[in-house]
Parts: C-alpha cells; sequence; structure tokens
C-alpha cells in the first residue's frame, strides 16, 4: 500500500499542500539534500522514494545500523559516474542517519557538500541532538507529525478496497468500532495500522467471516499499545512529562511516566542519570538528601539491574515528588555563569591568593588573610569576591524545607560579613 505519487500520501498536510516548501521542491524537479525527522510510520521512507521517482533520479538505500563508510564511498563512486555521463542523479536514502558515528557522517559530507548524492536521512532522534552540525547545516530539515485518526481511518478503507495492493481479493469489511479503535490505536503509525488490520483480516476470514470485528483488532494488537518511542522524538517528550510531574510534586503523574518509559523499554540508566539531575536542580537545598536517594537508586540499578531496581527507581521518583522543591542551585549558576561573563578582568584579591607558591615580584601574596577558625562563630569579615564582582548577590536561598535553616545561617553569615540581606 505504499503511496506511488504524492498524490496518494494521506497527512503531512504542511510539506504536501499546495504551495508548500517540500512539495514545491520536489515538483519544479530540483530537490535539495534533505533530513526527514518523524515519529516511526509517518512516511519518511515514502517521501524519500517519491523524491526520486518525481526527480527522475537513481534510490540508493542504506540503513545506518548496518553500513559504514565503505558502503558509503561505494555509493558515491556510481554516483559520480551517473553524472559525468550525464545519466540523472542519485539519491540516497539513509535509514536512521542518527545512528551513524562522526566518522561516517564525515565520510559522507564531501558527496552531499559538492553536489554528487541528494542525500535524504530519516531520524526518529532529535537531528540536532544527534547529527553532525556541519551535516544538518547542508541540508534542509523538514518534521513529520503523527498521522490523525482520520488519515488512519483513510488508509485502513484504502486497503480494505484495493484488489491490486490490499485486501480488496477477500471482499472482507471492517466493523465501524474496530476501525475506530484500530485508528486510535495505531496512535499515528500508518505501518502499523496497515500490519493489524492485515493480520486481524486474516484471522477474520480463518473463522470464516467476512467482517472485521473489535475482537479481530484486539487480537491483533495482542496488547494495548504504548505511545512511547525509545528512540523517537517521544523520548524528550515523555521524560519531560516525567520530569515536570515530579517538579509539580505530582507523584501519581511521576509514577505514571516512569512506567510508561520502562515498559517501552526505555533504557534505565538515562532514567537514573535524569532523577540525579532534578534532585540538584529542583529540590536542591531544601532536601539534601534527594540527592543522595537518587544517586542510591542509579547505584542499585547498576547493582541488581531491572527489573527489580523498578522498586529503587520508583522509590526515588516518589521521594523527588514528594520532596520540598527548591531551584535556588539552578538559579545560583545562572547568576554565577553571568557575573563571571561579565568580569573578564577579575583578579584572586591578594589576601585569598595561595602563600604556597609566592614569587619573588608578588612578596605580599596571600598576606592579610584572616583564618575564619580564629575568630568567634568562625566566622570573620573579609572580601571574598574579585573586586570587579564584590557588589553580587549570586545565591538567594528559599523557605523551602532544609533550605530554610541555611537561609537562616547565612543570614547570620552576611551580617558578620558585611554583606546586604538576600532577597528571593
Amino acid at each position: 500500500m505504499r503511496p506511488t505519487s504524492l498524490a496518494e500520501v494521506v497527512g503531512q498536510p504542511d510539506l504536501l499542500k499546495p504551495g508548500a516548501a517540500f512539495r514545491t521542491m520536489v515538483e519544479s524537479g530540483r530537490p535539495v539534500s534533505m533530513i526527514l525527522w518523524g515519529p516511526p510510520g509517518t512516511g519518511k521512507t515514502t517521501l524519500a522514494q517519491l523524491v526520486a521517482v518525481e526527480t527522475e533520479a537513481a534510490f540508493v538505500q542504506l540503513s545506518a545500523t548496518s553500513a559504514g563508510v565503505k558502503d558509503v564511498r561505494e555509493v558515491l563512486t556510481p554516483a559520480r559516474q551517473r553524472l559525468e555521463h550525464e545519466a540523472g542523479r542519485t539519491v540516497l536514502f539513509l535509514d536512521e542517519i542518527h545512528r551513524f558515528n562522526k566518522a561516517q557522517q564525515d565520510a559522507l559530507l564531501p558527496g552531499v557538500e559538492d553536489g554528487t548524492v541528494i542525500l535524504i536521512g530519516a531520524t526518529t532522534e532529535n537531528p540536532f541532538f544527534e547529527v553532525n552540525s556541519p551535516l544538518i547545516s547542508r541540508s534542509t530539515l523538514f518534521r513529520l507529525e503523527p498521522l490523525g485518526p482520520a488519515d488512519v481511518i483513510q488508509l485502513v478503507d484504502r486497503a480494505i478496497n484495493d484488489r491490486a495492493r490490499g485486501l480488496g481479493d477477500l471482499r472482507i469489511t471492517i466493523e465501524g468500532t474496530a476501525r475506530a479503535a484500530l485508528a486510535d490505536r495505531a496512535g499515528g503509525d500508518a505501518r502499523l495500522a496497515l500490519n493489524t488490520l492485515e493480520v486481524a483480516a486474516v484471522v477474520a476470514a480463518g473463522r470464516g467471516s467476512t467482517e472485521i470485528t473489535l475482537d479481530e483488532i484486539e487480537e491483533a494488537l495482542q496488547r494495548r499499545i504504548v505511545r512511547y518511542d525509545k528512540k523517537g522524538d517521544q523520548h524528550y517528550d515523555v521524560i519531560s512529562a516525567f520530569i515536570k510531574s515530579m517538579r509539580g510534586s505530582d507523584p501519581d503523574a511521576a509514577m505514571y511516566w516512569l512506567t510508561t518509559m520502562l515498559s517501552a523499554g526505555e533504557d534505565p540508566e538515562f532514567i537514573a542519570r535524569r532523577m540525579v539531575i532534578f534532585a540538584s536542580e529542583d529540590v536542591g537545598l531544601a532536601d539534601p538528601m534527594a540527592l543522595t536517594v537518587a544517586v542510591g537508586a542509579a547505584h542499585a540499578l547498576q547493582f541488581v539491574g531491572l527489573p527489580e531496581a523498578e522498586f529503587n527507581l520508583s522509590q526515588a521518583a516518589l521521594y523527588l515528588a514528594t520532596a520540598p522543591k527548591s531551584d535556588s542551585v539552578k538559579r545560583a549558576m545562572r547568576a554565577s555563569h553571568a557575573a563571571v561573563e561579565a568580569t573578564p578582568s577579575a583578579q584572586v584579591p591578594v589576601h585569598l591568593r595561595s602563600s604556597g607558591t609566592r614569587r619573588p615580584l608578588e612578596p605580599d601574596r596571600g598576606e592579610g588573610y584572616r583564618y575564619p577558625h580564629e575568630y568567634p562563630a568562625h566566622m570573620v569579615r573579609q572580601q571574598y569576591l574579585p573586586d570587579d564582582a564584590v557588589d553580587q548577590t549570586i545565591y538567594r536561598p528559599t523557605d523551602q524545607g532544609e533550605e530554610s535553616d541555611a537561609k537562616q545561617r547565612l543570614a547570620a553569615a552576611d551580617d558578620v560579613l558585611g554583606r546586604p540581606p538576600r532577597a528571593e
């Protein structure tokens, strides 16, 4: 059922509507190298093939999971020969381009740069994170979206009735509720929808039925589809939902998204790393134990592995979601970076310099330093920031959890040091 023309493609209106950049470029016969970024089953391979068809170019397909530098060179050589003999251009479709390492991408770059091939890379990953910047800069990025339920229904009906390429010879129909369930449960993945439809049709025909019912669709799906692709953009959407749920102190939502990721086969170490970051970024000094709990869960994962380590990850997620929240660490980092960038010529005050590396031209290096432990409360008024940044306030504690105690201690210290009050 793969479309043989742009007119047959379902969905992707932003790419295929009249006047859209992608459609105009293809129909003009002058395509450029591009990266097609989108979830599985949204038409990336189909569009790549149609670019070659519409522009009368040779089509060569490689998968980044199996192709190496040698394979790339074996494509570039005949592509140059086609150009030299005016035999047309070559479209190189590189599936899962994000899996190409830097050396492989570098080998491909010259052929893209000089126009030897028209590269069409397909990826489910955010290319800005996974594809080399030089390759991205020489390609046009097109974003594909999941198909809507109406699009999937259109594909299902087309496959049911098409006798040449579809299921028309079976003379079978599909129940309305079954069609709607398939359109909903496919999650915008055309390939999944058509594969499920084919299995359901075979099951129904084997039972002597001429109609696909909801039961056949359920059997073909086997179980509820978790709408999460650990190698796709949902990877970022769901981890974002997980982090934001913990930040929002919603343990129910945090557990839901954690379970979604683990059920879909997400890398548990990725989840653990994000929780370790979260413990300092969003809980911070409001509960210093949060970092210990998150790191402990990460260590437990390495020690016992899944599925048992789900207990440890869940415990950490619940702890982080219910802990008091403070982003003072993040704000202090931001203020500190700004202060450093604003004072490029700042020098370490003389009394703070190391006395152990005294140079002949700096006899007073380290002199004048007051040792805090020799003073009441182990604090003494002296300047610690460089002259250029002496008025900067970088850390502003909150009243959350244990950080409120730190705030009180810091107020006393600021009084001794002669620093102004720290407004939150």
